[in-house]
């Protein structure tokens, strides 16, 4: 495959924060200097790239700059912004980027951005930028594996395991909501890892009864076995949850994003509603609570829900070890593919002295969690909210060694 002659690239990191995205910056610069190619930050995502024309300067990312880079942060060095170029009212937009590019002479970018951001880069380069796509999304529904998901999910397990020893002190239900969207991967195993009760995610809509069935055994088993009677029950809630009516669980009032998603909101509440209803409305939680001298006429009367929402600290401080490595070799590839004239791609990997890649506008697709793997994990007795499934297993004996990351 012909190397050609590629002298400036633009590095743009968009959408949402995460781990890794430092890393794929280095990786994609560090290549480049190696190459002899210059490596320039256009900054702010989408917004900066549509500016670029009225800008005066670039950052160049040489050896020294790139010193200043910390691979094992989360967040990035070039800064984000959420713009659809599509979206932006402006009939020569592509001909303002294009002219912005010409400006610096930069010849081709480097994009690391989810699902939105990557439709921006599929859409960029069928208007003729040459560009290629680093996958990162903390949501982990492409169908690549994505920049930002391992630490992610590391952060949320850390979190549902320590929030455990606040939920036993009051013996409380504690449901902690995280980012997911319409995918469950985040909360699925973040809270595999957690070895939390329940996980609820998009893909399955939520029998609160079942649920609630669940809760109420768990709980009231773990208080009456305790010798000082503490118990608790933690259930993490991925954002777009749905009910057994399909119907999504969304606070109306929260608006749009620029890509004209809803801004999801008060699934982790929603949940604490009805679990509450039910402990009111059971009159064996009344006499469990009696029984278990917990009961306070009109003060406490069943055990206390909460919701806990971390927020932005699933997406900051650290990225993971398993992040930095990713990040640092698909930036590295993407950087191989320009010089090969490859173009309008997604990178999937380096496995050895092969770097994978496929059309960007596949690696996008979103990408569910799969129902047969959680089966798997209803049969060690964790609640996904239906009735439980079982898992029924296939068997293939692997010749060649299994696809592998590390």
């Amino acid at each position: 495959m012909a190397t050609i002659k590629i002298k400036k690239i633009g590095m743009i990191t968009s959408g949402g924060d995460c781990g890794g995205l430092n890393a794929a910056v280095k990786g994609a610069a560090g290549m480049a200097v190696s190459m002899g190619v210059k490596c320039f930050v256009i900054p702010n995502g989408y917004a900066g790239l549509y500016n670029l024309t009225d800008f005066d300067r670039l950052t160049e990312l040489t050896p020294e700059r790139l010193e200043r880079i910390n691979a094992n942060m989360a967040g990035s060095e070039a800064g984000h912004s959420r713009v659809k170029i599509k979206k932006i009212d402006d009939e020569k937009k592509y001909e303002r980027i294009k002219k912005g590019l010409k400006k610096f002479d930069i010849d081709a970018l480097v994009i690391s951005g989810g699902d939105d951001s990557g439709s921006v880069m599929v859409d960029l380069h069928r208007n003729g930028i040459a560009c290629v796509h680093i996958p990162k999304t903390m949501d982990l529904d492409l169908q690549t594996y994505s920049v930002g998901g391992d630490s992610t999910i590391n952060k949320i397990a850390v979190y549902a395991d320590e929030l455990q020893t606040t939920g036993r002190t009051h013996n409380r239900v504690i449901v902690l909501e995280v980012f997911g969207r319409y995918a469950g991967h985040t909360a699925f195993r973040g809270g595999i890892a957690a070895d939390v009760d329940a996980i609820l995610i998009p893909e399955i809509p939520v029998n609160f009864d079942v649920l609630y069935v669940h809760v109420k055994d768990r709980l009231t088993r773990r208080i009456s076995a305790s010798d000082v009677h503490s118990g608790t029950y933690l259930i993490i809630v991925a954002e777009g949850l749905k009910d057994a009516s399909g119907r999504e669980i969304v606070d109306e009032n929260a608006g749009v994003d620029s890509f004209g998603h809803k801004k999801l909101a008060g699934a982790g509440k929603y949940v604490c509603q009805e679990i509450t209803r039910r402990f009111k409305t059971d009159p064996e939680i009344n006499a469990f609570m009696r029984k278990t001298h917990l009961f306070v006429e009109n003060i406490y009367a069943v055990p206390e829900v909460r919701s806990v929402t971390p927020g932005h600290l699933v997406r900051c401080g650290r990225s993971s070890a398993y992040d930095a490595n990713f990040g640092r070799e698909a930036g590295a590839a993407a950087v191989m593919l320009l010089t090969r004239g490859i173009t309008g791609v997604t990178v999937v990997g380096v496995t050895g002295n092969e770097v994978r890649y496929m059309p960007a506008e596949k690696a996008i697709e979103q990408r569910h969690v799969d129902l047969d793997q959680v089966s798997l994990f209803e049969q060690l007795g964790i609640c996904f909210g239906r009735d439980a499934q079982s898992f029924t297993p296939g068997f293939r004996k692997m010749e060649d060694a299994p696809e592998r990351y590390m």
